[in-house]
């Protein structure tokens, strides 16, 4: 079994684009404003490439999983 993997958001750097929350809805929701809610900020085995491109997608490098640091 691999190791659980957070996902966090950066709040001060994030601009409401609501990419993430697109591209991974089953954890990420958006507010009345277009900023993004995490769910649960624990990421299933089979979430784990969605979160990936998720992270890599967001414009203002905002969203991240703790898995990025290896």
């Amino acid at each position: 079994m691999s190791r659980p993997r957070t996902l966090r958001i950066d709040r001060i750097a994030c601009t409401g684009h609501g990419l993430c929350a697109e591209l991974l809805p089953e954890l990420i929701d958006l507010d009345e404003w277009g900023y993004p809610i995490l769910q649960d900020t624990a990421v299933p085995d089979r979430l784990r490439a969605h979160a990936r491109r998720a992270v890599a997608a967001c414009p203002v490098l905002a969203l991240r999983t703790d898995d990025e640091r290896t």
